[in-house]
């Protein structure tokens, strides 16, 4: 069984030391994701692997799985998955967060491999992942009286005919004419062996990840066995998981977050993973209930995106007892400020971020558990992994190294980042040689440490200044009554883009504009970042991770634009405007203009021709 370093790595120069100490080959004899079940099963049989609280109630009674049940389980699992699709199948799943996801997810990588689909995705879009992966099995929930992933499971068989369907359902359930069932499947199958032999190992493919948007070409990150293991172990290694720790985890597990830093990690070491409800986070009672359920299950990890945190801070602790805790970690999105400083100032323990990526992994920073939190970073680079910010050069390509403190973009090399996409095509400009280019602008302090200072396509470039929409979103963030907030670009004939705020209140809360505009002109050093509008909305768009999505905020502020704009040439209301992402200039913008109209499709074509989006007007009785 690999263990941590006996003494915890605080710092940059004590993890370089343990690198040169000893090759990650010697420091893990685990070559497939199944060994590191096999070692933490046989080290520690009895402990603990997984609890599952449904409803977070009380006098629940939770599930409680061992390590050596769940090993089990996925022996179970693997040899019904190699018996239902033969040698080294594909297998998807559209599962809520279950113990039986986990054995899916787990075993399908040990039989073939795993892929994760978001079951919130329409069914056209999820059978067009499936199809792009290969994938030959689908394991799906069955009938469910507040989700429909049945329904949609049976849209993408419908699309799908040679695709197997396998229902998971409570026992006793009604069988389904040409569909299997999973937990029959799992009791008919040895649960000490591995039927087919050698699982899959090293550099073969574990799983395929989807990234990316929800339309267009499905973008499948391949993970490998040792990007998993390494990714893992080195979360494992930074945050000084052990045998006694216990992490409640309200991340999906269609997504890296759930299954790497928080599963893996915490598997190869011997701890508890606590799953907060088959819903996670979005389930109610788990943000009501949760400081309760840290005393009662004594956690030593609070880990959450952003915006649950957030949620979760509105909370009152109510005198829950929060002595167990270690440390708190965030990732997925970037970490407001001032949620940091709430956590901190609330529970009394420090709140690490961390930086993943799906292409590497799902890890590729976190600041030392053991060391000083570097306040505004996403800490150190993982152990054996190589992390650059490089000169962004005018033609968009990569250039030197910068010096301290000077911003780029990062990039990672080294056994945890991906082959690449399933499709190879999709590589250029992220995957070169072996080197991935992450799309964040960074840059390092003298000791190494990473901060973060956007995407490269969030930049907000005015007039030729380089704006960092964090530097926006950290100011706004400090104002008591913001909930969550994000600035994106809107598009400006004379100065290129200008930053654009939008935000929702804390509930109760109350700030007209004209306040917020003055709390912005207060904290915003920069004059040039100070938002030309601020938009108050009920919520802002996440993505089905908790990130707020902001494609959809640059479409709408180009369309706010837009609509103004053409307002003051005496078009009519009824006019017809559509903005998308995509085209050559990154927006789309569309008019159609109505028989009735007296302006010319040349004179809005001149208007708007002065604009950093691509401009289609038309004229036309109905519509696009």
């Amino acid at each position: 069984m690999a263990t941590l370093n006996p003494t915890p790595v605080h710092n940059l120069q004590e993890l370089s030391r343990f690198e040169q100490a000893m090759p990650f080959a010697q420091r893990i004899a685990a070559r497939s994701i199944v060994d590191l079940f096999s070692a933490s099963a046989q080290a520690y049989p009895d402990r603990t692997a997984l609890t599952m609280i449904m409803t977070g109630a009380a006098d629940e009674v939770v599930r409680r799985v061992s390590y050596r049940e769940l090993l089990q389980l996925i022996h179970r699992a693997a040899n019904f998955f190699h018996a239902v699709g033969g040698p080294r199948a594909g297998v998807a799943y559209m599962l809520p967060s279950l113990v039986e996801t986990h054995v899916t997810l787990w075993a399908a990588e040990t039989a073939g491999f795993a892929v994760p689909i978001n079951f919130l995705l329409q069914a056209e879009h999820i059978a067009d992942l499936v199809r792009a992966s290969g994938a030959k099995i689908l394991v799906a929930l069955g009938p469910h009286p507040a989700l429909d992933i049945w329904q949609k499971a049976e849209q993408v068989k419908a699309l799908l005919p040679e695709l197997t369907l396998v229902r998971l359902a409570p026992a006793g359930s009604e069988p389904l004419a040409g569909v299997l069932d999973f937990m029959q499947g799992l009791m008919q199958q040895p649960d000490d062996h591995l039927v087919f032999g050698a699982a899959g190992c090293d550099d073969e493919v574990a799983a395929y990840f989807h990234t990316g948007g929800t339309t267009g070409t499905p973008k499948l990150v391949a993970h490998t066995h040792r990007n998993q293991i390494v990714a893992a172990y080195g979360g494992a290694l930074m945050l000084h998981v052990s045998e006694h720790d216990v992490l409640t985890s309200g991340f999906p597990l269609f997504h890296v977050a759930g299954t790497i830093v928080g599963g893996l990690s915490f598997f190869m070491m011997g701890a508890e993973v606590l799953i907060l409800s088959p819903a996670g986070f979005r389930n109610p009672s788990m943000l009501t209930g949760y400081w309760r359920m840290v005393e009662k299950y004594r956690a030593t990890f609070i880990a959450a995106v952003p915006t649950a945190l957030g949620a979760l801070l509105d909370v009152p602790i109510d005198g829950a007892d929060l002595s167990s805790v270690r440390i708190g970690i965030c990732g997925a999105a970037s970490l407001p400020r001032a949620v940091a400083e709430r956590f901190e100032q609330t529970t009394g323990k420090k709140l690490h971020e961390i930086l993943g990526m799906t292409e590497a992994a799902g890890l590729v920073s976190i600041d030392f558990a053991e060391g000083e939190r570097t306040g505004g970073s996403v800490g150190y680079r993982l152990p054996y992994t190589d992390v650059r910010i490089r000169q962004l050069q005018a033609d968009g390509s990569l250039g030197a190294d910068c010096a301290p403190l000077e911003i780029g973009v990062l990039t990672v090399s080294g056994p945890t980042v991906s082959t690449g996409y399933l499709n190879a095509r999709q590589n250029a400009g992220v995957f070169e040689h072996g080197v991935l280019n992450s799309g964040d602008l960074a840059y390092m302090n003298a000791q190494g440490c990473i901060f973060v200072a956007g995407r490269a396509k969030d930049l907000i470039i005015r007039g030729g200044h380089n704006i960092d929409p964090a530097m926006i979103e950290n100011a706004m963030a400090l104002h008591p009554a913001v909930a969550l907030v994000a600035a994106v670009a809107q598009p400006d004939a004379y100065a290129g883009e200008l930053p654009v705020c939008y935000l929702s209140l804390r509930p109760g809360a109350v700030a007209s504009v004209e306040e917020l505009q003055l709390h912005a002109q207060q904290y915003i050093a920069e004059r040039p970042a100070w938002p030309k509008q601020i938009v108050v909305l009920d919520a802002l768009p996440l993505t089905n991770v908790g990130k707020i999505y902001k494609p959809a905020l640059r479409v709408d502020a180009t369309a706010r634009l837009v609509r103004e704009v053409l307002q003051k040439t005496g078009v009519a209301d009824s006019v017809e405007i559509e903005v998308r992402e995509g085209g050559a200039r990154g927006l789309i913008v569309r008019v159609n203009l109505h028989h009735a109209d007296v302006v010319s499709v040349a004179t809005i074509e001149e208007v708007l021709g002065g604009y950093v989006f691509e401009a289609v007007v038309r004229r036309a009785a109905s519509g696009l």
